[in-house]
């Protein structure tokens, strides 16, 4: 489907709604009010359009961002998976001094490109896989609703472990998914809940809150605990 065909449909089946955590943005998102809410999956235009939901993760992130704007003022924010670009628009309201938008489905960018546009806010996108990239141009990573599957959440985890100790402020927002272990968690930091409101409950297959957590820094991903530990048996000639 190309882009223009794409953004007429989705104009169609949508509806700007401030009834989420975050009532500053304006979002274009598919709510129960819309017929494609309840259609059969073989009448939707599209084939998985995840862009068209705000995530309760999404949500926590970008209330946590429009409350605590020196955690992105004045700094180069990368949001990964953004989805309908809420996190990256919030970002972008408190100052940021650059925003990514970034996720590998240009349907998400085009989305997002539509809601910043409501918002009057200016941003980048970019569709490039940025899991295990080095991002040394941007200082704090945006992160929401993507513990959902156990095999990327490891290699997801590792990635912005490294990030942490790079310096980088990783921020995770999550309604308690099965791959945000209790592992996991206790290598982060819990810095903010939120209590979902009845609409978003509705949306989200019953969950009620969402939580916004931060990578501690002395977390030390596989790889680089192997090395060091390799470094201390076996020692340089």
């Amino acid at each position: 489907m190309k882009l223009k065909e794409f953004t007429s449909l989705f104009l169609q089946h949508t509806q700007l709604t401030r009834r989420h955590l975050t009532p500053e943005l304006a979002l274009r998102l598919i709510t129960r009010e819309c017929p494609l809410w309840a259609a059969p999956v073989t009448l939707s235009p599209f084939t998985d359009p995840y862009w068209g939901f705000y995530w309760p993760g999404g949500q926590a992130v970008a209330r946590y961002v429009l409350d605590n704007e020196k955690v992105v003022k004045n700094r180069n924010i990368l949001d990964v998976g953004c989805g309908c670009g809420a996190g990256a628009i919030a970002a972008a309201k408190m100052n940021a001094k650059r925003v990514v938008a970034n996720d590998i489905d240009t349907y998400a960018l085009e989305v997002t490109k539509i809601n910043a546009d409501y918002n009057d806010v200016k941003l980048e996108t970019n569709a490039n896989n940025f899991i295990g990239a080095k991002c040394d141009e941007f200082d704090a990573i945006l992160i929401g609703d993507m513990f959902y599957d156990e095999d990327f959440a490891r290699i997801l985890f590792d990635w912005l472990s490294e990030l942490t100790n790079k310096g980088k402020t990783v921020l995770i927002g999550d309604p308690g998914r099965h791959g945000l272990t209790e592992s996991r968690r206790n290598q982060m930091s819990l810095i903010a809940r939120y209590n979902l409101q009845e609409q978003s409950c509705m949306e989200n297959n019953g969950f009620t809150e969402t939580t916004v957590w931060k990578l501690k820094k002395y977390v030390i991903c596989k790889c680089i605990l192997f090395k060091y530990i390799f470094k201390l048996l076996i020692p340089d000639p």
